[in-house]
């Protein structure tokens, strides 16, 4: 289990991304049990054969995060109360100048949405970031990109 925590994180979207061949992947599928104007969230995520329920409230760059590793027991019996609220996408992880970008290659209905998410131990750490040229307009903080928005029209 991960202790709560707070999650300091930016966000962009990505027209042309580097080649990833070479870059690990994760195939992710995530549905959300409650998601509200205010920012709190509760989150059920498959990452290949690993399970998770997140707990995040607030909104913006800087959010408390609490998350749970269940069994793929635990996920099939609550999975079904996501429909309607679900997504699936292809993460990469990729390494920039001592940080980790996540690229999120969206499918379904989403497809060809591409964004990237970097996390950062402060908020003056997170000013201080200069993304690579690859990334495009910052999003942080825009309700319509938050994965639990997404996840209505993500079917």
């Amino acid at each position: 289990m991960k202790a709560t925590l707070v999650e300091v994180e930016r966000k962009w979207l990505v027209q042309d991304p580097p080649a990833l061949s070479k870059y690990e992947r994760v195939k992710i599928v995530q549905g959300y049990l409650s998601g509200t104007e205010s920012g709190t969230e509760v989150r059920l995520r498959r990452e290949d054969k690993k399970y998770f329920e997140t707990f995040k409230i607030g909104t913006g760059l800087e959010r408390d995060e609490m998350e749970v590793e269940l069994s793929k027991k635990q996920f099939k019996m609550l999975w079904p109360a996501t429909r309607s609220r679900r997504l699936a996408k292809t993460r990469y992880r990729i390494s920039y100048k001592g940080k980790k970008i996540e690229l999120d290659i969206y499918n379904r209905n989403l497809h060809g949405l591409k964004v990237a998410e970097v996390e950062f131990s402060s908020r003056e750490q997170a000013k201080l970031f200069s993304p690579p040229p690859w990334f495009g307009k910052e999003i942080t903080g825009q309700r319509k990109y938050k994965n639990s928005t997404l996840a209505a029209k993500g079917q």
